[in-house]
């Protein structure tokens, strides 16, 4: 499925299981509702194979914007830091990359849905608490910048599951001196399926009514 900006990952769940008869429907792997792109979807039994998806490599593309820093690291929250990044040349981004490849170290962000202490993270934030976030050990393939305008610059990302792209946004900003956080993401992959490929929610919609697609059908990015 193609997962359209504005909408949370069961948004796009909730949505489906209003036209099919199937009830046990879930996903293999989250979208923040900013994001875009690939959301492998399973429905009835296939939903065993969840963690058969999750293992597979992603691969995004986005923008971040350097010079701003946000709470949640992305623009859905508002910008609480500002610096001057028209002194970062590509020179100086293409020296910063390579710290963020291979197997590393991230902080998972405090505006997330990670559960400390019983409670997701986002949830301690929002009433004023400082939590201590845990690190995650993720593997980055591949950061490769694109387009740079002005202070966005577009990028292509390869790593493993588990990895938070916003947060290489915020620590490629801190790096760099400037600050930085995600304003555009999109998945275009998950192993070797792509989202060009994907079923557009109305349409899949419009598929199951007219019953181009059978409701028992294993829903992943497939157009069957």
């Amino acid at each position: 499925m193609h997962k359209p900006g504005g909408w949370s990952s069961f948004d796009v769940i909730r949505r489906m299981r209003r036209i099919s008869p199937i009830r046990k429907i879930g996903h293999a792997g989250t979208l923040d509702p900013m994001a875009t792109g690939l959301l492998i979807c399973l429905s009835g039994k296939a939903t065993r194979l969840m963690n058969y998806f999750l293992g597979f490599e992603k691969e995004y593309t986005g923008t971040i914007r350097l010079g701003q820093s946000t709470p949640s690291y992305d623009a859905e929250t508002e910008v609480d830091a500002v610096h001057d990044a028209s002194g970062i040349t590509d020179a100086d981004i293409a020296h910063a990359l390579p710290a963020f490849i291979g197997n590393i170290q991230q902080m998972t962000p405090a505006y997330s849905a990670v559960k400390v202490e019983g409670e997701r993270l986002y949830r301690k934030v929002r009433r004023g608490e400082r939590p201590v976030t845990p690190p995650r050990q993720v593997t980055v393939h591949a950061f490769e910048t694109a387009e740079r305008r002005g202070d966005d610059l577009d990028f292509r990302v390869m790593c493993s599951s588990g990895t938070y792209i916003r947060s290489l946004a915020h620590e490629l900003g801190a790096a760099l001196g400037v600050g930085g956080h995600l304003v555009a993401l999109r998945r275009t992959a998950i192993g070797p399926y792509r989202a060009e490929d994907a079923w557009g929610v109305e349409a899949f919609v419009e598929a199951m009514q007219t019953r181009r697609i059978q409701p028992d059908a294993v829903v992943d990015n497939g157009k069957e």
